[in-house]
């Protein structure tokens, strides 16, 4: 089964904290994750005064800069992967370094093309 693991960490904290994990502990745990086959993507994203939200009302689009909420951890990456089931993807996210000092949401994923495919079909 694929789980989407998101990474939330409060950005100015992630690195100024002495357990903060470092760029290559994170590579090196994703590349232990993709040689077990449970990996099956993953990237870092950028800082979150870079995100642009983007709403439909009405037929009118509306583009803001910055993330849709105020929080005080923002979403700084996720991992897909593929766990036999709930229990292995915590297993898993809980492994992930970023946990220290930020939070990771585990998500099972709604294959809504299988989905699609099953019903035509």
């Amino acid at each position: 089964m694929k789980y989407l693991c998101l990474v939330y960490s409060d950005e100015e904290k992630l690195h100024s904290l002495p357990e903060s994990p470092k760029d290559d502990e994170c590579l090196a745990y994703d590349e232990a994750l993709r040689k077990s086959g449970h990996c099956i993507a993953s990237e870092a994203l950028q800082p979150v005064h870079t995100a642009t939200t983007v709403r439909v009302r009405n037929g009118k689009v509306s583009v803001t800069d910055g993330p849709f909420a105020e929080t005080k951890e923002q979403l700084a990456g996720f991992y897909l992967i593929d766990a036999k089931d709930l229990n292995e993807a915590i297993s898993l996210a809980a492994k992930i370094p970023p946990v220290r000092v930020g939070s990771i949401e585990v998500r099972p994923i709604r294959p809504i093309r299988e989905m699609a495919q099953a019903e035509a079909s």
